[in-house]
């Protein structure tokens, strides 16, 4: 069986399991994962428009859409494996799933049977063939959000957080983790891509899948040495007891006094929970926490300060995760539409021809070399004179990723410019896609700074048992970015094209050179700087769960309902 971790105190530890070790496991499933995972959502918007014959816009929807049900899936994976299952099992269960899905990529791309034909215009998408495509996409999207949901959560339970140690090492981890999976982004953006448009897709696919098997192999091998969460109660079903009872005791005033309101002994609290003390945010679902005169403590009748808190928690972390959503956005332009971009560019580098898929390479380079520096330089330095464990607080390091975010667009629109000027001055020297290095690379350190700080900070801020449900939400945010940038496209064609003199809209033609992509790319920089107000609002408004949890082992009070509560009702 794999050990349960007793987050009360790090001594229970043992030494032969949890910790770095017990990471390397993930570390390599991390990378092995994502080398598929970045060479498909790089490359898969070009596999749709030349071989699966979709148009452009049609292409870059179905990967955006396909990307978003990815990120939107980790929260099942997040949910179930705080639930019902241990994190190891369910990522197995998602992974053969998403090695399914990769399978029948490989199929449909290697069997001229199951692909439409070369010479076809339109429609070309339909029966069989239309079923293989989308039956492939939606078991990998699947698979692989519910393997992504879970793993981080999987390597940050061999850490205790209410250890100095521990929370030290539980910030170097998530660093490590972006490193892990960044090697294998590098290698799928480079050698996997190049394999797929200079031999055969089919053969990149494959690669994928057998670099995917391995990882699940290695992850499974890992069982001994790891530290596991206890399951805990559904999360879903805390917060709507919350509500329910806050509705039920709406007509009811409440107490002056917060010990006043309903929390049980701590000699009847489970040993893995931590109790929270009560905070004034959201004072109307004090009111769950309520016991009326007379009334017996059961579970739809009034509910602990505790489990009041966790959904205070839960609910302060929305604005949060609501305000990173347009820069995921942002994202999902450079794996889309700046592709397309360097489709007509020179992809000769330094005298090699690059493909414009492999061209995140480059920022994927630099971001090896600089989270080892951040780890052992920037974040020691900070650690000595601001006292916090990561050396900033993972808010701060989210709002260095968002203004990056907007530095990226705006480059992003410049260089536009210039490559359609330059098109449509001398199509036949066009110029160099070095020149996409720059949104690339910026947005690259700015995906460094806000990924690894929202994971962090939702693992973290999380009440114990939502762990893993927590975490995805880095995903969800990523997930509504996507399908965000889907709406924008089409509602920027359906407004444009009725506002602009050439009734054409920004985005519309297939041809990137009768477009408008630079417009769309500043007005994603001015939609983010406004955002980016709205977020320091948000960050400056949130209170930390550090400020609010009382270890149960140290807290003596006891509320005048304690006596009437038995184990059973906790």
């Amino acid at each position: 069986m794999i050990k349960v971790i007793n987050q009360t105190t790090s001594n229970t530890l043992d030494a032969k399991k949890g910790g770095f070790r017990a990471c390397f496991f993930v570390f390599v499933l991390g990378a092995l994962e994502n080398i598929g995972f970045v060479a498909n959502m790089v490359s898969m918007v070009v596999y749709f428009h030349y071989i699966m014959k979709l148009d452009l816009s049609t292409s870059a929807n179905t990967l955006t859409n396909f990307m978003g049900s990815v990120c939107l899936i980790t929260l099942l994976g997040g949910f179930i494996s705080d639930t019902y299952l241990n994190r190891l099992y369910t990522i197995l269960i998602f992974g053969s799933l998403e090695v399914i899905g990769l399978s029948m990529l490989t199929i449909q791309a290697y069997s001229k049977d199951l692909r439409p034909e070369l010479t076809c215009l339109e429609g070309c998408l339909k029966g069989g063939i239309a079923v293989m495509f989308y039956g492939s996409l939606s078991l990998l999207a699947i698979g692989a959000g519910g393997v992504k949901g879970t793993l981080p959560a999987l390597g940050a339970d061999q850490f205790d957080s209410k250890d100095p140690k521990g929370a030290k090492q539980l910030g170097s981890y998530f660093n490590w983790y972006m490193l892990s999976t960044t090697f294998g982004a590098a290698i799928g953006v480079s050698f996997v891509v190049w394999v797929s448009t200079n031999k055969a897709w089919y053969w990149g696919f494959f690669m994928g899948t057998m670099a995917a098997i391995v990882g699940f192999i290695a992850v499974a091998i890992g069982k001994p040495f790891y530290l596991s969460q206890p399951l805990g109660n559904s999360p879903l079903l805390k917060v709507v007891q919350v509500i329910v009872v806050a509705v039920k005791n709406r007509r009811l005033p409440l107490p002056e006094n917060p010990d006043e309101l309903f929390e049980i002994n701590d000699k009847n609290r489970d040993q893995y929970d931590e109790k929270l003390i009560h905070t004034n945010q959201f004072r109307s679902l004090d009111k769950a926490a309520i016991l009326p005169q007379g009334a017996s403590p059961e579970p739809w009748g009034v509910c602990t300060v505790t489990k009041v808190e966790e959904v205070k928690v839960l609910t302060r972390m929305l604005p949060i995760l609501a305000s990173t959503i347009i820069m995921n956005t942002c994202l999902a332009q450079l794996q889309t539409f700046s592709v397309q971009q360097g489709i007509f560019m020179d992809p000769h580098i330094f005298g090699k021809k690059f493909p414009p898929m492999s061209i995140p390479i480059f920022p994927l380079v630099f971001m090896i070399f600089l989270i080892p520096i951040y780890e052992f330089l920037v974040v020691p330095f900070a650690r000595k004179i601001t006292g916090h464990p990561s050396g900033i607080t993972q808010l701060q390091r989210v709002g260095v990723g968002l203004v990056l975010s907007i530095i990226s667009m705006t480059v992003a629109g410049m260089i536009e410019v210039k490559r359609r000027d330059q098109a449509r001055k001398d199509p036949f020297n066009p110029i160099s896609l070095f020149w996409l290095c720059f949104q690339y690379g910026i947005f690259g350190l700015a995906d460094m700074f806000t990924i690894v700080g929202l994971m962090e900070f939702f693992y973290k801020e999380a009440p114990s048992g939502m762990k893993s449900l927590a975490t995805s939400f880095a995903w969800l945010s990523l997930s509504f970015g996507y399908f965000l940038s889907t709406a924008f496209v089409n509602i920027i064609n359906a407004v444009t094209e009725k506002i602009t003199p050439s009734k054409k809209g920004w985005l519309q033609s297939n041809n990137l050179n009768d477009d408008n992509l630079n417009l769309f790319y500043w007005f994603l920089a001015v939609l983010s700087a406004l955002n980016f107000i709205v977020y320091l609002f948000c960050a400056s408004w949130y209170k930390y769960k550090e400020d609010t949890t009382e270890s149960v082992t140290e807290t003596k009070t006891q509320s005048r309902y304690d006596k009437k509560v038995t184990s059973s009702q906790t």
